[in-house]
């Protein structure tokens, strides 16, 4: 009898635990979910899987996040074709993402750029990239020009490409995605203000689409003040030099519109036409019309790109996609054009989570996704030399020159 006992004492033991353990397990799930009746939902952000509360589902979804799970992104193309009639080369991506443009073609002419790229997997010397222009002018010692986008994280890599800038004069600019997640103004004083915020009197910010998941993108526009232009537009223009400089809102569907007829692109019509007696254009802003990153073209820039071709620009800069990226001069068609095409860098290197490459767009000339870094470009009288910057302890990098148009 005292042995049933004993038993049946064990058993119960044992089922008292295995109750605590299914209870204990609820409260952590519940913890985990956010606490008791907060509902989250499963989304793609900018090609992450997050977990959002439910408040926060109709914000992302506005701003392009869907309402599942990621797919695993396709495996980086590795075209390595070669351009005989030019010595450019578009070379090949290893498993990193990090591409160099090859070996120039010795049977090509170089008759305007001199360009070089140093990668991780190798080295590129001079390409044969024809501007039209000749032998690229010599720097007169120009006004400098440095930035990138998709910067502040409260990481690491934000702090290290702060580094950077703090330690090149010059204008800074922003291209876009300068606060995450959402760029409200707190994230704005705890994340950009203690890294790039420390130059702020020297930059000249452009919105990107994470400043909009603030409705209006107020705290953009409440820390940057009247540097970042009117409230109800976010774009505005500056001269450097000899230099035209217009800094655009790609969210223009929230100022009007994004097609040829909208406010935004009738505006830079007007203001390229009052500043054409200048030398050289330069126009930044955050999504790219040319990218072989995660997010690709976004051709809702083109009647921007369409405004910039017909006045003669020289270079556009963006963000958005988080590598880096110099494509050769080229048409708003996507068509290489070598006497009055744009060339178009993304720098997408500021500081956030950096991604591979998918598929590699014609004209692509260098691409780097695991280097966190800065470009800078060095804006003289008839012509510009850029550099990629990289942060301390990488080696690529990416130069060259250029005349303007």
């Amino acid at each position: 009898m005292s042995r049933n006992v004993s038993i049946l004492s064990v058993v119960a033991a044992m089922a008292l635990l295995s109750v605590l353990s299914v209870v204990t397990m609820a409260f952590a799930e519940q913890e985990e979910g956010g606490g008791l009746g907060q509902e989250k939902v499963t989304l793609c952000h900018n090609g992450h899987t997050i977990t959002v509360g439910a408040p926060a589902q109709e914000a992302h979804l506005n701003h392009g996040d869907t309402l599942e799970a990621c797919e695993q992104p396709a495996a980086p193309s590795t075209p390595g074709t070669t351009d005989t009639t030019t010595g450019a080369t578009t070379g090949t991506t290893d498993t990193t993402g990090t591409s160099t443009t090859g070996t120039a073609d010795t049977t090509g002419t170089t008759t305007g750029t001199t360009t070089g790229t140093t990668g991780t997997t190798g080295t590129t010397g001079t390409t044969g990239t024809t501007t039209g222009g000749g032998t690229p002018t010599p720097g007169d010692g120009g006004d400098t020009l440095v930035g990138a986008g998709d910067i502040a994280t409260g990481g690491s890599a934000t702090e290290a490409t702060a580094k950077l800038v703090r330690s090149i004069p010059g204008t800074i600019f922003t291209a876009g995605d300068n606060a995450y997640e959402s760029g409200t103004y707190e994230e704005y004083l705890n994340k950009y203000d203690p890294t790039w915020g420390t130059e702020k009197t020297r930059t000249r910010p452009s919105v990107g689409n994470h400043e909009y998941l603030t409705p209006g993108a107020s705290g953009y526009f409440d820390y940057f003040g009247a540097a970042a232009g009117p409230r109800d537009k976010g774009y505005y223009s500056y001269d450097l030099g000899e230099w035209h400089i217009v800094a655009l809102n790609s969210m223009c569907e929230n100022v009007g519109g994004c097609e040829a007829t909208s406010p935004m692109v009738t505006w830079l019509e007007n203001d390229l036409a009052a500043n054409a007696s200048r030398a050289c254009t330069l126009a930044y802003f955050h999504h790219p019309l040319f990218s072989s990153g995660t997010h690709g073209n976004a051709p809702k820039m083109k009647p921007t790109w369409d405004a910039l071709y017909a006045a003669n620009a020289d270079v556009v800069v963006n963000g958005h996609d988080h590598d880096y990226e110099r494509f050769a001069p080229q048409n708003p068609s996507g068509t290489a054009d070598s006497a009055r095409g744009i060339r178009e860098f993304v720098v997408g290197t500021g500081g956030t989570d950096l991604r591979p490459f998918e598929t590699v767009k014609p004209n692509s000339e260098a691409r780097n996704s695991d280097t966190h870094g800065v470009l800078k470009l060095t804006l003289n009288s008839t012509s510009y030399d850029w550099q990629f910057v990289p942060v301390a302890g990488q080696t690529f990098t990416d130069f060259g020159s250029t005349n303007c148009h």
